[in-house]
């Protein structure tokens, strides 16, 4: 299996992102994202984030999950490698999730795009042997 894969887009970057379970699907869309940007092997997990979202269904909390990582990069001047996640349902769809990375080092991270956003345009996940998120960023 893949963990994802990027596919032809005009303007933006769009990607399939796979995963046996929602939860390793929802870890390689982070990856993903973030190799769009940066190549991960320049990153160090040597600080950890974590990030608790509450959402309607599977698909909000995807979107909130990817554009909380942007919202991360922004504020805290960090680039990431590793991503965990976490669901839990009890009424509301739960999402707990552990980010890997460091601070920017622009010695050592040089960026391919910028992303400004996860967009909803084509955004959708599917559930047939795996599990199948598509994504388009703003860049």
């Amino acid at each position: 299996m893949i963990a994802f894969e990027y596919l032809e887009h005009t303007a933006d970057v769009m990607f399939r992102a796979y995963g046996e379970t929602a939860e390793e699907m929802l870890s390689n869309a982070a990856s993903a994202l973030f190799k769009a940007m940066v190549d991960p092997a320049s990153i160090a997990a040597v600080k950890k984030w974590t990030v608790e979202l509450e959402g309607s269904d599977l698909d909000d909390l995807a979107y909130q999950w990817l554009s909380e990582i942007i919202f991360l990069f922004e504020t805290e001047s960090a680039v990431f490698s590793t991503f965990s996640v976490r669901l839990e349902q009890h009424g509301a769809m739960k999402l707990y999730g552990e980010i890997g990375g460091e601070r920017i080092d622009l010695a050592r991270h040089a960026f391919d795009n910028e992303v400004k956003a996860v967009t909803r345009h084509k955004f959708g996940i599917k559930k047939n042997q795996l599990w199948c998120i598509q994504v388009v960023l703003d860049v």
